[in-house]
């Protein structure tokens, strides 16, 4: 989906601005699955995706009439996903590091270990999706805008406030870095097996 917005999105935008509930309905609609997918990007907490999108629709609802233009819908749609999947992030380590020094204050260090997937299919899903999770943000969130919602450049620059080049000197690094955690993966896969 084109980052642009569409004349169907302007009426909805200008509907929702004036009260109407169903026009926001269609927006989520149409443009829910992109919000998770940058929501993703920023975090890669796929246990907290709902919890936070929740949240970015009910901000859009409180904060559209803000919106003065809405060509920008996208981009102002994506800096609202953006900055609440960081809030939820920050959220979420401060919580891991209390329960972290909590669980080392009763029992020590504990590890909880992974279920062993069965399915070679879910393992390889698996792998990708922690591979790209391991990415730094920088290098995530357009491969993720690139490769999931299949933005172009110029659109992922636009929403990012990057240079072209900048986008895709990002990619081409990201895609090294996925590459070689994909193979030191299958490494230490092949490690564990023998």
């Amino acid at each position: 989906m084109a980052c642009g917005t569409d004349q169907g999105d302007r009426e909805l935008i200008a509907a929702a601005q004036m009260g109407e509930r169903s026009a926001l309905d269609e927006l989520v609609r149409r443009h829910d699955r992109w919000v998770r997918n940058v929501v993703y990007a920023t975090t890669a907490n796929a246990s907290a995706i709902d919890d936070i999108v929740q949240g970015v629709w009910i901000k859009v609802w409180q904060q559209i009439g803000t919106l003065m233009e809405p060509s920008r819908w996208r981009a102002w749609l994506y800096r609202l996903a953006k900055n609440a999947a960081i809030d939820a992030g920050q959220k979420v380590a401060g919580e891991r590091r209390s329960r972290l020094a909590f669980m080392r204050s009763r029992q020590g260090r504990a590890s909880v270990p992974q279920p062993a997937t069965t399915l070679m299919e879910e393992e390889q899903r698996r792998r990708v999706l922690a591979a790209i999770r391991g990415l730094p943000a920088i290098y995530r969130e357009p491969f993720i805008l690139r490769h999931l919602e299949d933005w172009s450049y110029a659109e992922i620059g636009e929403a990012m406030s990057l240079p072209v080049d900048t986008v895709e000197t990002r990619l081409v690094r990201a895609r090294r870095l996925l590459r070689a955690a994909l193979q030191d993966s299958d490494t230490e896969q092949k490690a564990h097996a023998r």
